[in-house]
């Protein structure tokens, strides 16, 4: 009998892992008629009753686990989990393995419960750890107690990291999430892994370990789980943590529990190794010594609970469930899931009122007893069994098939990461665990059919994710491969992917490998020896190919990567020069080195071209037959790439004489009031190889990159610094950038609206340099302007800044000219005159920079004097007489009265392109047309014309032509003459 006062002869049957108990025990029991055998886990009892149906069919044996049952019609063996196991079965053998549970904290009531009163009619065997013996003892005096050696040795090899450990290794973790952990990095470098957690469901579990067992896998991360005797080819545990949280705190295991695990390592001859890895302790002289000896301290106390339960009331139940053991070394359980349910619902009123009479109580009882796979303990439990116990004691007392069929629905998805099909999976095995109850629910085999059937979906999905994200079955290939030595055969194709073996390992780039999955431990070594014997005859093809390609197939990113059709090379790095940048190859190291410098020297051939054809004129600013001169500032002009703000190169421009100026104007350098720029480098595509070489040469990519193609303004970006958007060819304003000749054109128009007084921004204003109207005081305070108010109609108001210089004259706010101011016979202190250029068609009112060109090309910088034109010309081409000495006595810019051939004020005679006009164009346009700020102000001699009505000036060699030079004119002119000799003009 199962429970009996005369039971057979009972057999304790001890000793550590790998002795051999289960086998006797399955030995004995199928030689008698009649047995069952309890099992720790459900996952040993499934295999278990797999190798006994394999020997004596499946009609002849049944399966009972919490969630799982498979009952013959007659079966005459019962494998089982201790806790499912049928206590009113007759049955003439039965066993219990791991009795050393009894001192399990959270279980060990159950198994105690089975020492003390299950038995078979003929005989019972305990199987356990020798640590059980004093006490069993103590409860079956009579017993037979029967102690087996080891087959074979368990050693000690220290510590070991993860990427090191030997093939054939089982990791040992304490939580889900490290196991996870420790599987990612078993599968970057050693191709994959299988994983075991005691909440897969049998299914899972199984096909885990077959994948393990099969080879496809060398290791095997997993729980404490496997501590309960699962039979795998296991030679080396290495523990990754030796704590757990035993449900109320973390506690380290003691060295019985080590021992139980690391037994693992070893099967029936075969010796095993045991060690740490990870960040566990090593573990130290004694510890080691005794699990190897197998020498552990006895159990002083076996956990325990009464099995004589009162159901008259639930108060009768939760006091015998309270009771105390006669024994002293039997302590009481107190905090059992079950127990823990009946207390949250007697809680509850709408239960409470239900409760009538035992067999409610009973009935209640057996609710508290459905387990909740998920361990969590929550409410949603509590109200579950609420639910159930319902709908058992209203109506017919069945559980409604539409509200169980919801309830399953709800888990029937393969959706989901890992731990949702998990989850899944804990609450589809407590509906398995519900449909098992015949009394309970209509037509319960067609529930468990189905519960059974969504169980298998989820755990195919749960062991497909764990396979995809755990094992990388290439790489495991590659591994045994190259551990079994095996050959391995490797090919290319025509898009330049690497086959190794027949799965794709790698992809040519450009002339690099790049290995999938970073190519890391031993699985990048196969990869990479397989891969050699393929790749350097594909690579020097691919030489080949660079060297005779055209210039077209290549190019340069934004972060300086050069690129060959498509692939990257190499890279720019800082050189000696900015236009001059070392070439850093990207290539692999199966290319030869005189390969290597035939890649770098076609490489260096394209990129000298493309500087050059992007950034024309920039070499011709180091030639040598430049005047001296000018040499200084074409040599800052190269080093800025093409720009260099004005006040840094004034002295150098004040010293410039025309051959000079015309020099530089030929190479197509312009002077303006902010900047000296060549014009030609403002192109897009030479903007952006502008940034490469400024950002290379000092090793910073500002991250919004060059200013867009097309445009003249953009926000200053936080990480660019001025020196960068200068040497773009732009000049940060306020919180802008803009594109250097839209400074220019920007500043004549202010210039010129500050002579009338306090003016206001205008749309022409706004349109050149595209900002919003409210953005125009901060670009106007750094062009040297400030407000100063508003207009009637509220628009802001602005004039020029001022200060007194060191010759105690006006300046211009700070800003700084072009040179130091000189005096000069024929121009005088000229402050502020409007640079202005012509465009094109020669007219500074179209569009272009009122910037004043002299020479081929040259802008004469504001405050810098022009050069002198061949005696006896004017600047417009008319006679004049030579200058005599400069008379004295006359304030700077205060007109003279010496005749035509003379200006209306000293310095005041210069026109605003910077050019000198002759009296008798003063005179024809009836007033001075010097510009105001310059010495004293002169005397107008009627309004003030307006400017715009200028004619313009055409640039030609050497001189400025102007209108008085056409044909019709020079005949006018002639008549008037001839005609003046006879009488008044």
């Amino acid at each position: 009998m199962t429970r009996t006062s005369l039971p057979g002869r009972v057999t304790a049957v001890l000793g550590p892992t790998n002795t051999g108990k289960t086998h006797l025990a399955i030995t004995r029991m199928l030689g008698h008629q009649t047995g069952m055998i309890g099992f720790p886990l459900r996952l040993l009892a499934r295999e278990n009753y797999e190798r006994i149906v394999a020997e004596k069919g499946r009609r002849s044996v049944a399966l009972i686990t919490g969630e799982e049952k498979i009952i013959p019609a007659d079966p005459k063996y019962i494998v089982c989990t201790v806790e499912s196991m049928p206590l009113d079965r007759d049955v003439d053998f039965l066993a219990v393995d791991e009795i050393q549970l009894c001192g399990d904290r959270e279980r060990g009531h159950v198994f105690t419960d089975r020492l003390l009163a299950s038995r078979g009619r003929e005989e019972t065997m305990f199987l356990g750890s020798e640590t059980v013996k004093p006490l069993l003892q103590k409860l079956i005096p009579t017993a037979d107690l029967v102690t087996r050696p080891r087959f074979s040795t368990l050693s000690y090899i220290g510590s070991r990291k993860l990427t090191r450990l030997p093939p054939r290794s089982a990791v040992v973790a304490f939580s889900a999430q490290e196991v996870y952990a420790l599987a990612e990095l078993v599968r970057r470098h050693r191709g994959g892994t299988a994983v075991v957690l005691g909440a897969l469901s049998p299914r899972t579990r199984n096909a885990q370990v077959e994948m393990y067992q099969s080879g496809e896998v060398d290791y095997l991360i997993a729980t404490d789980a496997i501590g309960m005797g699962l039979n795998m080819d296991v030679d080396h545990v290495a523990f990754a943590s030796d704590t757990k949280f035993d449900g109320r705190s973390p506690r380290r295991l003691a060295p019985a529990e080590l021992a139980q695990i690391a037994g693992r390592a070893g099967r029936h001859m075969n010796d095993g190794t045991f060690g740490v890895t990870g960040d566990c302790r090593a573990l130290d002289e004694e510890e080691i010594e005794r699990i190897e000896n197998h020498e552990f301290d006895a159990l002083k106390t076996l956990y325990w609970r009464s099995g004589a339960l009162s159901f008259n009331t639930v108060r009768d139940l939760r006091r015998s469930l309270e009771a105390h053991a006669e024994l002293p070394f039997l302590i009481r359980k107190r905090d059992a899931e079950d127990q823990q349910a009946l207390e949250a619902l007697s809680r509850s009123a709408d239960v409470m009122d239900r409760v009538s009479g035992p067999a409610r109580v009973r009935l209640l009882w057996e609710i508290c007893q459905i387990p909740d796979f998920r361990r969590t303990l929550t409410d949603s439990h509590t109200r579950l069994l609420a639910q159930i116990f319902d709908h058992l004691t209203t109506g017919a007392e069945r559980l409604p098939p539409d509200w169980v069929g919801q309830q399953i629905k709800r888990f029937d998805r393969t959706d989901g990461d890992i731990d949702t099909l998990i989850n899944r999976i804990a609450h589809i095995r407590t509906w398995t665990y519900i449909t098992h109850r015949g009394d309970w629910i209509s037509d319960p085999v067609a529930w468990q059919q189905r519960t059974r059937g969504i169980e298998d979906r989820l755990s195919d999905a749960l062991h497909a994710g764990l396979t995809q994200r755990f094992v990388d079955k290439r790489a495991a290939v590659l591994v045994r491969k190259l551990k079994d030595k095996d050959l391995l055969s490797a090919s290319v194709n025509k898009e330049g992917r690497v086959s190794v073996e027949g799965h794709e390992v790698g992809q040519i780039d450009g002339l690099s490998f790049d290995a999938d999955g970073g190519g890391d431990g031993a699985t990048g070594k196969a990869v990479e020896t397989a891969a050699r014997k393929v790749l350097p005859p594909e690579l020097a093809r691919r030489v080949r190919q660079l060297i005779d390609d055209e210039d077209a197939f290549f190019g340069i990113t934004a972060t300086a990567e050069l690129q060959w059709r498509g692939s990257r090379v190499g890279a720019l790095e800082a050189g000696a020069d900015t236009l001059a940048p070392r070439i850093r190859l990207h290539v692999s190291d199966m290319i030869e080195p005189a390969q290597r410098d035939q890649i770098e020297q076609r490489l260096r051939t394209w990129l000298d071209a493309y500087i050059a054809a992007r950034l024309p004129g920039l070499d011709g600013l180091s030639s040598e037959e430049l005047p001296a001169p000018a040499r200084g500032i074409a040599f800052q002009l190269r080093e800025g790439l093409g720009s260099v703000r004005t006040a840094e190169v004034e002295s150098l421009v004040s010293t410039l004489d025309q051959d000079a100026r015309k020099a530089l104007g030929r190479l197509g350098v312009r002077f303006g009031v902010e900047t000296v720029h060549m014009p030609e480098l403002l192109k897009p595509k030479a903007v952006e190889v502008r940034a490469v070489l400024w950002s290379t040469y000092r090793s910073t990519f500002p991250e919004a990159g060059p200013p867009p193609a097309g445009r003249v303004t953009v926000a200053r970006a936080e990480d660019a610094p001025d020196a960068y958007y200068l040497s773009v060819g732009y000049v940060r304003l306020g919180e802008w950038a803009i594109r250097a000749e839209m400074v220019e054109r920007t500043a004549v128009l202010a210039r010129r609206a500050a002579r009338e007084g306090h003016f206001k921004v205008t749309d022409e204003m706004l349109s050149l340099v595209a900002v919003p109207r409210d953005a125009m005081t901060a670009i106007l305070n750094d062009l040297g302007f400030r407000r100063v108010g508003e207009s009637e109609e509220g628009e802001s108001l602005y004039a020029r800044r001022r200060r007194q210089n060191a010759e105690g004259g006006e300046g211009d706010g700070g800003r700084r000219r072009c040179g130091p101011r000189r005096p000069d016979n024929r121009t005088g202190n000229r402050q502020d005159a409007a640079p202005q250029t012509a465009n094109a068609a020669g007219s500074a009112e179209s569009g272009s920079p009122e910037i004043g060109l002299f020479g081929e090309g040259s802008l004469l910088p504001d405050g810098a004097a022009p050069p002198a034109t061949p005696e006896g010309e004017g600047a417009g081409g008319e006679r004049r007489r030579s200058r005599g000495p400069r008379r004295r006595g006359k304030k700077s810019g205060q007109s003279s009265g010496d005749g035509p051939g003379e200006g209306q004020g000293q310095g005041q005679g210069q026109s605003a392109n910077g050019s000198q006009s002759g009296d008798a164009n003063q005179k024809r346009q009836g007033d001075n047309r010097g510009p105001k700020g310059g010495g004293d102000r002169p005397r107008n001699r009627g309004k003030r014309p307006d400017r715009r009505s200028e004619e313009p000036r055409v640039v030609s060699a050497g001189r400025d032509i102007t209108p008085d030079d056409s044909p019709f004119a020079v005949l006018k002119n002639l008549n008037f003459s001839k005609k003046g000799d006879g009488q008044d003009s």
